[in-house]
């Protein structure tokens, strides 16, 4: 059993360096550049995550039998992936363990996902989506301490954060502390959208919390331990390796794709917004080139935009596959500071058949039926937006205590 690093604020604040926000460009190519901020006396930093923050995580890993949960994500700034580096160092990797969309991210959203063997290192990989999401003991048996490092972009229904419940659960429950390495959340600065309602928990949403929660992972991480939302409340014995020069005003460009269908900046801010489309019956795009960029559907008026979902990497079967939709290319769009509505709602006032826009997974994804119910009703945007103010008042009260940047 290894001591229990406690990372204090103070300690955090020292890792950390003030800069001023510079604003990034945003592109429509994968976007595989590190992300740097300028100080005041113009001299550039390099926003380092927890994988590289090493000195403070190989002495707590040293002659232990570890496991990893991580995917293409985990890497560190010079693109080495991380357990390369830990097998490099000489610790001892067991086994990995892979979350939706596989080790090495190529699955399509929802595909059964096969536990394996890594070609490059040999070591087992078993796969935490479909019926296996969370590690069973036989699993986790001979591992000393597990290592989670994986990239999440600030949405509820983005499922690393259900699969870092899961594994929080299981490490506790087994006795086996665990080992976050932090990441920035390109999406820290915005909290906003419905508190899920605890009727609609499902693993698009575990926690009692807006769609946007604004938290890195291991922020995220304390949230689960502190409000006792593991099963039967057990605790697990976490400790967070924070990201070094990095602060909640900061851009943060992704150096990898999170997972197939998010293949650049404009995609992972536009997400959150777009993502509710797929509890209707418009494409947010999967099956071309601009996924989580645009969206249409064959119900939606002409216009001078359409697009033919076509199989590709990441959308084997893409809705209306073949089939030409009309809807409106967000890709250049300005970057948004909230989530959005405002499509949403013109899609449903707009369609053919409103009595088939909305499908049962949307009330999963918003985590509530009253967004639903506000659409239909013809709730104004800024009224449906006054009904969620209380809760993200208390939201962001709550969360304060687990803040680490």
């Amino acid at each position: 059993m290894i001591p229990f690093l406690r990372i204090s604020i103070s300690f955090i604040f020292l890792t950390i360096i003030s800069t001023s926000c510079s604003a990034r460009k945003t592109n429509n190519s994968e976007n595989i550049k590190p992300t740097l901020e300028k100080t005041k006396n113009n001299l550039t930093i390099e926003i380092k995550t927890g994988a590289d923050n090493y000195n403070n995580y190989l002495p707590l890993l040293k002659d232990k039998k570890i496991g990893v949960v991580t995917n293409q994500t985990g890497i560190l700034s010079n693109k080495t992936h991380l357990v390369d580096f830990v097998l490099e160092k000489n610790i001892a990797i067991q086994k990995i363990f892979a979350p939706e969309h596989g080790f090495r991210g190529t699955a399509d959203a929802g595909e059964h996902v096969v536990d394996g063997k890594d070609s490059k290192t040999g070591r087992s990989i078993i796969s935490l989506y479909g019926d296996n999401k969370k590690p069973k003991p036989e699993q986790l048996a001979g591992i000393d301490i597990m290592v989670f490092d994986l990239q999440d972009v600030g949405a509820r229904f983005y499922t690393y954060i259900s699969s870092l419940h899961y594994i929080m659960e299981a490490c506790a429950e087994n006795n086996i502390p665990l080992l976050i390495l932090d990441r920035p959340n390109p999406n820290v600065s915005i909290v906003d959208g419905p508190i899920l309602e605890t009727a609609y928990t499902s693993f698009v949403g575990m926690h009692p919390i807006p769609l946007l929660h604004g938290m890195t992972i291991g922020e995220y991480a304390q949230m689960i331990n502190g409000e006792k939302w593991l099963k039967n409340e057990v605790q697990c014995k976490l400790t967070v390796i924070p990201c070094i020069n990095y602060n909640r005003k900061m851009n943060y460009s992704l150096p990898v794709k999170p997972s197939p269908n998010l293949p650049n900046d404009q995609a992972v801010n536009l997400y959150a917004s777009l993502c509710l489309f797929e509890g209707t019956n418009v494409s947010v795009g999967r099956g071309t080139e601009k996924q989580f960029q645009i969206y249409g559907s064959p119900y939606l008026p002409k216009s001078d935009f359409n697009f033919i979902p076509k199989p590709n990497f990441g959308a084997q079967n893409p809705v209306y596959k073949g089939i030409e939709c009309y809807g409106e290319d967000l890709s250049t769009a300005k970057k948004v500071n909230r989530l959005e509505l405002n499509w949403l709602i013109k899609a449903y006032q707009t369609t053919t058949d409103k009595s088939k826009f909305f499908n049962p997974f949307f009330t999963k994804l918003a985590g509530t039926k009253k967004l639903q119910e506000q659409i239909e009703a013809g709730i104004s945007e800024d009224k449906i937006r006054e009904s969620w103010k209380k809760g993200l008042i208390d939201f962001k009260e709550m969360r304060l205590k687990y803040l680490i940047y």
